[in-house]
């Protein structure tokens, strides 16, 4: 399997981030909706197993970017 090239991981680092702003703002709009606190939402965000394994990708994605960018 070939390597992806750095507009190709460019992309999936944009297209996650905007996945990850529309979840985000998903989980405060029914957050607000219910009336909860916003420790309680900001509880939410942190701890939704989505969002967490989101940022793993995200992170993975931006490190072997930086390190082809590197080469």
């Amino acid at each position: 399997m070939t390597e992806p090239s750095l507009n190709e991981l460019q992309e999936a680092i944009e297209e996650l981030t905007t996945y990850q702003q529309r979840l985000k703002q998903d989980v405060i709009a029914m957050g607000q909706k219910l009336r909860l606190p916003k420790k309680k939402v900001d509880s939410t965000l942190e701890e939704h197993p989505e969002l967490q394994r989101i940022e793993e990708v995200l992170s993975q994605l931006i490190a072997q970017r930086d390190k082809q960018s590197e080469s």
